[in-house]
C-alpha cells in the first residue's frame, strides 16, 4: 500500500537524523538534493502568491468584505504573536537559562553587515515603483500589495473583466498542480536537508546550551500545542487533531527547510485541498501570514534577548521586558521568511533595550536547529489563523473537508 505524503515526510525526517549521525560530515554531499527541492519551492512562490491572492481577492463579494477580512486577519495575527511572546518571557524568567553560561571570548556575529531595515523603508517597500523588479527581488510585501490591489480591481470590474478572472483561476489551478508535482519530491528533499544539518552540526552541539534550547522548545510547544489549538476550539473553527493531520506536510516541510516562504506553496495546497478552506480566504490570509505572522520567531527573539541579559548579568525589569515584548512582535512582522532571518531581527530587539549585540555569538551554534522548530510553528500559526478567519467569515471547513 502506498504511504501518504505526510507519512513519507515523517519517515524522511527520522531517516535523515539517523543518516546524519552515521555519515557525519560526509552527509553534506547529499545536501544538493535538498537544495534543489528548496529551489523548486522558491521558483513557484511569486507566481503562486499572485495567482492565489488575485483569485481569492477577486472572488470576495465587495470591498467592505475585503476590509473586514483584512482587519480580522491583522488583529488575529497580532494577538497570537503577543501571546507567543508572553509565553516565552514567562518561561525564560522561570527557567533562567542564561545564569551560569560562559560568555564567548569574542563575538563572531557581524551585526553591521546585517542592518535591519527602518520602519520608513519597510513602508516604502510596500508600494512598488516597478512590480516586476519587486517580484525579481522577492519583496513579498510589494507583491502582496499589488496582488491585493489587482484582485480588488478585477472583482469590481464586473463582467468586462470575467475573461481575465477566468484566466487567473486557470493560472491558479496550474500552479497548484505544479506544487503537487514538487511535493512528490518532498521526502527526498527533507531527508537530504535533515541528514546534512545533523551531519554538520552533530548532536553534541546542544549540550552547552541545553537549557536555553529547552526554554525555546517548551515555549514553542506550548504555543503550538496549547494556545493555537485552544483558539481553534474557542472559535469552533476545526478539530485540532484533524487539522494538524491535514497540515502535517506543510509543517514538516517548514521544519526541514526553515523557510515559511518556501513552504507557502505546500501550505496553500494543504489548506485548500485537504482542509477544504476556500481559496477566497486562503488566498488572502496565507500569503499575508507568511509575510507578517511569525509567532515562533517572536517567541524566540524574546527568549534570546532575556537569555543574553541573564548571561551578562543585566537585570531585566518588567517595563524593559514589555519593551522586548512589543519590539519582538513588531520585529517579527518585518522578518524575512527565510532560514536564519530571526537572527537579523534579533538585532532590533537587542538594540531596543541596549543589550550587547556580541551576545548573539553565544546562540549561533544552535540557531539552525531552533530555526527549524520556530519556522514550523510559524506555518502552523498561519494555518490556524486561516481556519479561524474562515470560520468568522461564516465558512465551515469541516463540511468541505476531503479526507
Amino acid at each position: 500500500m502506498k504511504l501518504k505524503i505526510h507519512t513519507q515526510i515523517g519517515i524522511a525526517i527520522v531517516g535523515g537524523v539517523v543518516a546524519g549521525v552515521l555519515l557525519g560530515d560526509n552527509a553534506v554531499h547529499i545536501r544538493f538534493v535538498g537544495d534543489i527541492f528548496i529551489r523548486l519551492l522558491k521558483m513557484i512562490i511569486v507566481p503562486l502568491v499572485v495567482a492565489s491572492m488575485v483569485t481569492g481577492v477577486a472572488s470576495i463579494p465587495n470591498a467592505r468584505s475585503l476590509g473586514r477580512i483584512g482587519l480580522r486577519t491583522f488583529l488575529y495575527y497580532t494577538a497570537t504573536t503577543l501571546l507567543a511572546v508572553g509565553v516565552g518571557l514567562v518561561l525564560v524568567n522561570i527557567l533562567t537559562p542564561g545564569l551560569g553560561v560562559e560568555l564567548p571570548a569574542e563575538a563572531t556575529f557581524d551585526s553591521s553587515a546585517h542592518k535591519p531595515p527602518s520602519a520608513i523603508s519597510v513602508l516604502n517597500d510596500i508600494v512598488p515603483t516597478n512590480i516586476l523588479q519587486s517580484m525579481a527581488a522577492d519583496k513579498m510585501l510589494a507583491v502582496i500589495f499589488f496582488s491585493l490591489l489587482f484582485g480588488a480591481a478585477l472583482g469590481s470590474a464586473g463582467d468586462r473583466a470575467k475573461p481575465l478572472a477566468d484566466l487567473f483561476e486557470s493560472f491558479n489551478a496550474v500552479m497548484l498542480r505544479i506544487t503537487d508535482w514538487i511535493m512528490r519530491l518532498a521526502p527526498f528533499g527533507v531527508f537530504a536537508l535533515m541528514a546534512s544539518t545533523i551531519g554538520q552540526m552533530g548532536l553534541e552541539i546542544i549540550k552547552p546550551l541545553a537549557v536555553y534550547m529547552a526554554t525555546v522548545a517548551i515555549g514553542l510547544a506550548i504555543h503550538a500545542c496549547v494556545t493555537l489549538p485552544v483558539l481553534l476550539l474557542i472559535f469552533r473553527a476545526y478539530s485540532p487533531l484533524e487539522f494538524v493531520r491535514h497540515m502535517f506536510s506543510a509543517i514538516a516541510t517548514a521544519f526541514s527547510t526553515a523557510s515559511s516562504a518556501a513552504t507557502l506553496p505546500v501550505t496553500i495546497e494543504c489548506i485548500e485541498k485537504k482542509a477544504g478552506i476556500p481559496n477566497r480566504i486562503a488566498g488572502f490570509v496565507l500569503p499575508l501570514g507568511a509575510t507578517i505572522n511569525m509567532d515562533g520567531t517572536a517567541l524566540y527573539e524574546a527568549v534570546a534577548a532575556v537569555f543574553i541579559a541573564q548571561a551578562y548579568g543585566i537585570e531585566m525589569t518588567i517595563p524593559t521586558q514589555l519593551i522586548i515584548m512589543l519590539t519582538a512582535a513588531l520585529a517579527s512582522i518585518g522578518a524575512a521568511a527565510i532560514p536564519g532571518a530571526g537572527l537579523i531581527t534579533l538585532v532590533i530587539v537587542l538594540k531596543a533595550v541596549n543589550l550587547p549585540l556580541e551576545g548573539i555569538a553565544m546562540i549561533l551554534a544552535v540557531d539552525r536547529i531552533l530555526d527549524m522548530f520556530r519556522t514550523a510553528v510559524n506555518v502552523w500559526g498561519d494555518a490556524c489563523g486561516t481556519a479561524v478567519i474562515a470560520k468568522l467569515e461564516n465558512n465551515n471547513p469541516i463540511a468541505n473537508t476531503k479526507s
